[in-house]
C-alpha cells in the first residue's frame, strides 16, 4: 500500500482502501475479503462496520494508515480477525478472545440453546447449579446467565489466563448472575458429590492426527490444548462422560459439543459407563449433529 500523490495531502480514503485492501485479501485468497478489509478498517477508526460507507471519502492520516497496515499484514500472515480485533461476537455479547482462547464460533450456539431447553425460566427459591468445564472466553456460561439470571453458575478451566479473561468478559458485561471460577482440570477442582444440575462443554475433540489439515489460522494461531481430543478425538469427551454423572443430581443433565463424526462413538461410551439415561443428539445449523444431551 503506497502513498498517492504529495506527501502533504493524503489521498488514501476509506472508499479507495476498501477497494484496494479487497483485492489484495483476494490475491491471496483470504475468506470473505471485502467483509474482512471493513471489520479491520473500522477497528483501525474504532468505528462500525456501517460508518465507513457514511464517511466513504474521508482520508485516513499517516498514524491511522500505519496501524491499519499493521492489521493487513497480520491478516495475511494468517492470523483471525476476532484476535487482530480482540473481539468475537457471541449470542447477544461481543466478547473480548486472546490466542489464549478459543474463538467462540456458531455452532457453539446450539450447545447454548440445548442447555436452555433443560433450565426453566424465572426465579426459583432453590436455584439450580450450573458448570461449565472448560470455560475459555466465558461465552457459554456469559450467554446462559443472561438469559437464566437467578441460578448459580461455575466455571472452570486449566488455562489461569482464560480464567482471568472470562472474568473480565463477566465484568464487562455486569451481569447479576452468580459466576464462580476455578482453576483446575475438568472436574478436578470439585468434591465428587451430586452438586449440579447441568454439566456443560465444549471439549476438544478434533483427532491429533487432524489437527495439521485443519485452516491455518486455526492451526497456527488457536491453542492446540483446546483442539486436541488425542488420538481418536474422543480424550476429553470419554474423560468427562465416565466422571460427570458422579457429580450430577438427579434429574440433572450432561450436555457436550461434539465432533460432527462422533455421533455412534459417543453413544457407545455413554451407554458403557452405563449411568446415563434420554441420550439425545442434536443438530447444528449444517444438519451435523453437533450436540449431545444426556440424563442423570
Amino acid at each position: 500500500m503506497r502513498n498517492q500523490g504529495n506527501n502533504t495531502t493524503p489521498e488514501w480514503t476509506i472508499l479507495k482502501l476498501l477497494q484496494w485492501t479487497a483485492a489484495y485479501f483476494k490475491k491471496y485468497h483470504i475468506e470473505s475479503p471485502r467483509t474482512c478489509a471493513e471489520l479491520l478498517l473500522a477497528h483501525t477508526l474504532s468505528c462500525q462496520r456501517l460508518e465507513l460507507y457514511l464517511e466513504y471519502d474521508k482520508p485516513l492520516d499517516a498514524p491511522e494508515l500505519a496501524i491499519f497496515k499493521a492489521f493487513i499484514k497480520r491478516r495475511i500472515a494468517g492470523e483471525p480477525v476476532a484476535y487482530i480485533e480482540g473481539r468475537k461476537g457471541f449470542w447477544k455479547q461481543v466478547l473480548e478472545v486472546s490466542d489464549d482462547v478459543l474463538i467462540p464460533r456458531p455452532e457453539t450456539e446450539c450447545l447454548v440453546e440445548a442447555a436452555l431447553e433443560v433450565i426453566p425460566e424465572g426465579s426459583s427459591k432453590s436455584p439450580r447449579h450450573i458448570l461449565e468445564l472448560g470455560v475459555g472466553s466465558g461465552a457459554v456460561t456469559l450467554a446462559l446467565a443472561s438469559e437464566r439470571p437467578d441460578n448459580i453458575f461455575w466455571a472452570s478451566d486449566l488455562s489461569n489466563k482464560a480464567l482471568l479473561l472470562a472474568k473480565r468478559n463477566v465484568l464487562n458485561y455486569n451481569t447479576d448472575a452468580d459466576i464462580l471460577f476455578l482453576t483446575g482440570n475438568w472436574l478436578e477442582p470439585f468434591v465428587p458429590k451430586p452438586i449440579f444440575n447441568l454439566i456443560i462443554s465444549n471439549p476438544p475433540y478434533i483427532r491429533t492426527g487432524d489437527l495439521e489439515h485443519l485452516q491455518p489460522e486455526i492451526y497456527k494461531y488457536e491453542p492446540l490444548i483446546a483442539l486436541d481430543g488425542g488420538a481418536d478425538g474422543l480424550n476429553a469427551i470419554r474423560h468427562i462422560i465416565c466422571k460427570a454423572h458422579r457429580y450430577l443430581k438427579q434429574q440433572g443433565y450432561l450436555l457436550l459439543e461434539i465432533g460432527h463424526d462422533q455421533e455412534k462413538a459417543v453413544r457407545d461410551i455413554a451407554k458403557e459407563c452405563g449411568n446415563y439415561k434420554e441420550i439425545e443428539f442434536i443438530k447444528d445449523y449444517n444438519d451435523h449433529k453437533r450436540v449431545v444431551r444426556m440424563g442423570s
